[in-house]
């Protein structure tokens, strides 16, 4: 029970610290703020993150919430490509409706020059085990190609992604990330699809 409290706790903190991105901006957001808004303690804030500038790395922790939300909800009639479709769409709708364009910008930069962890390419998170039981399971319905491994299924859809979002960040979301990708995911993807 302890272990699942510090995740509340520390996913409280993460939440909110992002809501508060996203409504105020990152430079006018204090530590204070976001524990205020998370309902925590200081002694809890510093128990999980160094400073405010080690929040950015947990976008990917909102990104794992996120796709866990997903596949509570999705159909499980659905094929596997039409889940890695629909799981691409419901996470870039979440990012263009609550993460900044210029947060974004920042965790990559971040995951660009660090020397430590790099969060978005840790295949402990979440989104790479959901994906890989994705792919596997397709493959298993012969829905997906067997000849590619499932950890090369779900590299090149984790590649499609950050390029998109790449893209998106440098165009300054001047398109509509859910629209322009609902259109280019399946296309980077169909050879993967079993014909």
């Amino acid at each position: 029970m302890p272990k699942k409290n510090s995740r509340n706790t520390k996913s409280k903190i993460v939440s909110a610290a992002w809501r508060l991105f996203y409504e105020q901006g990152y430079d006018d957001t204090t530590i204070e703020d976001i524990i205020e808004e998370s309902g925590t303690s200081k002694g809890s804030f510093y128990h999980y993150f160094a400073g405010k500038d080690a929040l950015l790395s947990s976008l990917s922790i909102l990104f794992d919430e996120k796709y866990e939300e997903i596949e509570e909800k999705i159909d499980s009639e659905m094929s596997a490509f039409d889940k890695l479709m629909y799981y691409n769409e419901e996470l870039f709708a979440m990012i263009e409706n609550r993460v900044s364009i210029d947060l974004l910008a920042r965790l990559y930069s971040s995951q660009l020059i660090t020397k430590s962890e790099k969060h978005l390419l840790d295949r402990n998170r979440i989104y790479y085990k959901l994906l890989r039981q994705t792919v596997v399971s397709g493959q298993e319905k012969g829905e997906l190609r067997s000849d590619v491994s499932a950890n090369e299924i779900v590299k090149a859809y984790a590649l499609c992604e950050r390029g998109l979002l790449y893209d998106w960040c440098i165009c300054n979301g001047e398109y509509a990330l859910k629209e322009y990708s609902k259109r280019m995911m399946p296309i980077f993807m169909s050879e993967f699809r079993c014909r």
